[in-house]
């Protein structure tokens, strides 16, 4: 960093838990002021919070209002920031809290998942430049009617890096519980390596495969706007995993290991094999807002005018989907089945775009292990299977051994 930098700081629930860790979020803040950057700061809630005042909303409707959830919800932003704010001021620093509608986060309407339109980064910009630590609910915007509204589950790490976007900052720290990126989950593998450096597209992947370091809009916004992402403890000192730019990075062939195990399969068997048949299936799932992930289609063993497709979709998905498909099933002549028992394994790796064989020896090591591999999807940078989820652990530790990972080989980056 310049020797001035403005820095923005994101603390998770963990990190403001209680007055003891706030206290350390504040002297964190005064330490980085002190040693002469300008500091803004990004607080969620207490952890558990959120949920227990959503479990509150729901004691009292089973279908709470929306646009009152979102009131609600975002209160527990707000306790946190003034008290942090508060910290500070009691260690002697200068600290002013801004909620959502005072920044000017300003999103769309959607309550419970907006998304952020812009951000006003005047008043933000003189709080620092007056002197003072920013400390800023996250989570939390205003519509265009005035109306609070909140980004969705993991919406404060959003809040940080689109305010580490508008405000131009130099790096955007994610405090966390974890120390950083590591190349699989150590709690199933105990030889998973801390990753220093990874690049915005594979941070992407390993978030949308189950990865919970980062929230997937996070890495968005910070791949369209460039902005350089460090990932840290919040009780620890040490650094943790640059998140930027692939451009310097070296092409490893497989950065890390990710699994999934919120997906359930939906196989259709003796779909109608004629045109527009798969498509109305489809169409009725998007109209739902279900949003399909792996899709495989094949000749029925049935005939040649039947076609047997398979898709995966959320786990929580799953009894909408079942709804939703009894009648259209009988309608093409089709039977359903429904296999709730799965994981999605998968590798990520910039290399992948330029070493050939890889598809290969991952499906050959899950094969030495006798896995079966149900469905597969790829991209230029992931290979993705869906096995059943009683081999999850001694498939990620295959993977993750079988590609140098608990060596620092591939791993490295």
């Amino acid at each position: 960093m310049p020797p001035v930098a403005l820095v923005v700081q994101k603390f998770g629930g963990t990190s403001v838990g209680n007055l003891e860790r706030m206290r350390n979020v504040a002297e964190r803040a005064l330490r980085t002021q002190r040693e002469g950057n300008k500091v803004v700061i990004i607080v969620s809630a207490m952890a558990g919070e959120t949920n227990r005042l959503l479990g509150l909303a729901h004691e009292i409707s089973s279908t709470p209002d929306m646009r009152e959830m979102d009131a609600l919800a975002s209160t527990g932003e707000q306790v946190s920031a003034a008290l942090v704010a508060m910290t500070i001021q009691s260690l002697g620093g200068k600290a002013r809290s801004l909620l959502g509608h005072q920044v000017r986060v300003q999103t769309d309407g959607a309550f419970t998942k907006a998304r952020i339109q812009s951000i006003d980064d005047s008043k933000l910009l003189q709080t620092v430049e007056d002197g003072f630590v920013a400390v800023v609910a996250g989570f939390q915007g205003v519509d265009a009617e005035g109306n609070i509204t909140t980004l969705g589950r993991g919406g404060s790490d959003t809040t940080a890096v689109a305010i580490a976007a508008a405000i131009r900052a130099d790096v955007c720290e994610i405090y966390t519980d974890v120390d950083g990126v590591y190349t699989t989950d150590p709690n199933i593998c105990p030889s998973a390596k801390k990753i220093n450096k990874i690049s915005y597209e594979e941070m992407l992947e390993l978030a949308s495969l189950g990865a919970k370091v980062l929230q997937i809009r996070s890495v968005e916004v910070a791949m369209k706007y460039g902005v350089p992402v460090h990932v840290r403890s919040s009780f620890s000192d040490r650094s943790g995993t640059m998140v930027l730019d692939e451009e310097g990075l070296e092409s490893v062939v497989v950065s890390g290991v990710a699994y999934d195990k919120g997906e359930a399969k939906v196989s259709l068997v003796g779909v109608a094999d004629r045109p527009g048949v798969v498509a109305k299936i489809f169409g009725m799932l998007a109209e739902k807002n279900v949003s399909v992930d792996m899709i495989i289609q094949s000749q029925s063993r049935g005939g040649d005018s039947r076609t047997d497709v398979t898709f995966t979709v959320a786990k929580t998905d799953l009894p909408r989907v079942k709804d939703l498909l009894e009648e259209s099933a009988k309608d093409v002549g089709a039977t359903i089945d429904y296999d709730s028992e799965i994981v999605k394994v998968s590798i990520v790796g910039l290399g992948m775009r330029s070493h050939a064989g890889v598809a290969a020896k991952m499906f050959g090591m899950l094969a030495g292990e006798g896995i079966n591999i149900q469905a597969i999807s790829t991209s230029e940078i992931k290979i993705s299977c869906i096995i059943a989820s009683k081999y999850t652990e001694l498939a990620v530790r295959t993977l993750h051994e079988g590609f140098g990972l608990d060596k620092g080989g591939s791993g490295d980056s």
